[in-house]
Formats: C-alpha cells, sequence, structure tokens
C-alpha cells in the first residue's frame, strides 16, 4: 500500500477536530490544575483561620481582656471557605477537560477507521485520560479534589511530550497491529496504568507527608518553609495512604488481566504465549512489584512507609515501560510512526 492509498483512508478533517481537541484538554487541565492548587492554599488559610478561632473561644473562656472577646473577630471566619468554593468550580472545569479529551480520541479513531491506539502519541493519551477520570473517581469527596491537581500535574506533562515530541499523523496502523485484540488488550492495559499512576501520585504524596508534615511546625526560611506551606495544605498521610490502596486494590487486577490477554494476543500473532520480549518483562516486574505492595499492606511493620515506598518502585516501573521500553529497546512491542 503506497502513502497515496494511506491518505485516502483518513478523514483529515477529523484529524484536525481531534488534535485541536487534544490541545483543548490538555489546556482545560492546566487551568483546572491552578484551580485545585489555589484552592490547596485557600484551605491551609482557613485552617489557620479556624485554629485562631479556637483560641479566641479558649481565651474568652478563661477571662481574657474583652479585646480578645470581640464576637466580630471570630465573624471574619467565612461559612464556606473559600477553598472549597474553588474546589467546587475546578472540578467541572476537569469533567469539561474529560469530554474534550474524550473527544479527541473518538474522532481520532473515526478518523482513521480503527482504535485510536496504534502508536505512543494515541496510547499516551488514552492512557492519560484513564488517569483523570480514575482521579475524578476516586478524589471525589470534595475535600480530597484539590488533591486532584498533582494527578493533572504529570499527565499535563505526559500529553504536552505526546504532542510535542511524539506526534504521529493519523494513518492506518501497521499491518501486525490490525487485529481486534489491539482494541480489546491496549485499553485494559492503559486503562489499569492509568488508575496505578494515580496510586502511584497518593503514595509519593504520603511520602512527602510524612517527610515534612512531621516538621512542618518548625520554623524554616526560603524554599523550606515555601515547601512546608505546600505540605501543610495536603490531606493527612492516614487520608493519601488509603487512596493509593483502593486504586491498587481496582488496578492491580486490571493491569494482571491486560497482561494475560497481552499472551493470548502474542500466541495467535507470534505463535507463543509468552517469550521474554522487553515489554513482556518489564510489565510482569511491575505487576510483581504491586503484588509485593499489595502483601507489605496486609504485613505487620510493612503496612504504611515501607509499603508506599514499593508503590512508588511500581510507579517507576509503569513509567519505565511507557517510555524507555517503548522509545529506547528495539523489542517486538516497538510502536508504529516511531
Amino acid at each position: 500500500m503506497d502513502n497515496n492509498e494511506v491518505v485516502a483512508h483518513v478523514d483529515e478533517t477529523l484529524a484536525r477536530y481531534s488534535d485541536l481537541l487534544f490541545g483543548t484538554a490538555i489546556t482545560v487541565y492546566v487551568l483546572a490544575m491552578f484551580l485545585f492548587l489555589w484552592a490547596l492554599g485557600s484551605a491551609r488559610i482557613r485552617r489557620i483561620q479556624s485554629a485562631e478561632a479556637r483560641e479566641l473561644v479558649g481565651a474568652s473562656a478563661s477571662g481574657a481582656p474583652a479585646d480578645l472577646r470581640t464576637p466580630g473577630k471570630l465573624e471574619t471566619v467565612p461559612a464556606r471557605p473559600f477553598g472549597e468554593k474553588l474546589a467546587s468550580m475546578a472540578y467541572p472545569v476537569v469533567i469539561v477537560g474529560v469530554l474534550a479529551h474524550l473527544a479527541s480520541i473518538v474522532t481520532r479513531g473515526i478518523a482513521t477507521d480503527r482504535a485510536p491506539w496504534g502508536n505512543m502519541y494515541e496510547f499516551i493519551s488514552l492512557t492519560c485520560v484513564a488517569c483523570v477520570i480514575a482521579g475524578l473517581v476516586v478524589l471525589r469527596k470534595r475535600e480530597h479534589r484539590p488533591l486532584l491537581s498533582f494527578v493533572l500535574l504529570p499527565v499535563a506533562l505526559l500529553m504536552f511530550i505526546a504532542g510535542k515530541w511524539l506526534y504521529t499523523q493519523a494513518a492506518p496502523v501497521v499491518p501486525a497491529l490490525k487485529s481486534y485484540w489491539l482494541a480489546i488488550h491496549v485499553s485494559v492495559i492503559s486503562i489499569a496504568s492509568g488508575v496505578l499512576l494515580v496510586a502511584g501520585v497518593a503514595s509519593i504524596l504520603y511520602l512527602v507527608k510524612v517527610r515534612w508534615g512531621a516538621s512542618s511546625e518548625q520554623p524554616g526560611t526560603g524554599k523550606t518553609a515555601a515547601l512546608r506551606r505546600i505540605v501543610d495544605a495536603i490531606p493527612n498521610a492516614e487520608t493519601l495512604d488509603r487512596l493509593a490502596y483502593k486504586s491498587v486494590v481496582f488496578g492491580f487486577p486490571l493491569f494482571g488481566l491486560g497482561v494475560i490477554l497481552g499472551a493470548v494476543w502474542a500466541e495467535s500473532a507470534w505463535g507463543r504465549f509468552w517469550g521474554w520480549d522487553p515489554k513482556e518483562t518489564v510489565s510482569f516486574i511491575a505487576w510483581v512489584i504491586y503484588a509485593a505492595y499489595l502483601h507489605a499492606r496486609a504485613t505487620a511493620g510493612w503496612k504504611h512507609t515501607a509499603a508506599a515506598w514499593i508503590n512508588v518502585a511500581g510507579f517507576v516501573a509503569l513509567l519505565f515501560n511507557l517510555f524507555i521500553i517503548n522509545l529506547v529497546v528495539s523489542g517486538l512491542h516497538s510502536y508504529a510512526g516511531l
């Protein structure tokens, strides 16, 4: 098939719309990220105001001077935190971004008349939208929503890298990928990877909270003080640990299913279920790491910090599998268009 025949099978108009929607999704995600970060800062101010209010009430109860018992000082604390209002505004903004992102994927699929994840650009796009949707579900509670800023940050970076350096023109896939297993195997792996990326972000925040949260009340200067202010705005470590665990509980079996489906496809395409191809090997290593994390969570003495480090190792393995294996290491899983 020559180039003219390939172009004839692609709807260029829909392909352009897909690219525009992809750029729109990145812009909306970045806007929502800053709104959530602002919400985190406002939540910290709210906690400081509440602490001051409690001190005033305590002073009033202990017979403090009249100027410390002025009701007006208590009334300066708003009935509804400003950070909560910002988080309420940012949450639907993220949903708008997800809709634009999904529309980008769908229009690219219609334009090429195939499952729209046949190269690295498309695979990263699918994984990122799965990550955002997982974040919306896991962090749906109002008090957890500002944490979406830390999910949107790596998503925006990954999408920028995909659009800037990994972009591939809409076109039919290579013959090796013309299989219904492309839609099944890759979609399952992408969704699982997106959920596990949320778990990784939660564990990283947990470790940061454990490391810096305990000393957040101590005086600091410069960058140290700024970091402690940010850490103070993050929810407590127990909440982060619980969110990471719930995400892995959902993503781990899904990831295992994706590996099994890939083995079935490999037997159909290459005549063997497993060949220790670099992609297969690192996927298996990642699966073992997440199995070790779940085991550590059930083991005394490993439930918290040690388990979080294992989860971060799984997070690193996923990113390594996504970029280094696909872009640097040569193997049967090398994506088309790279």
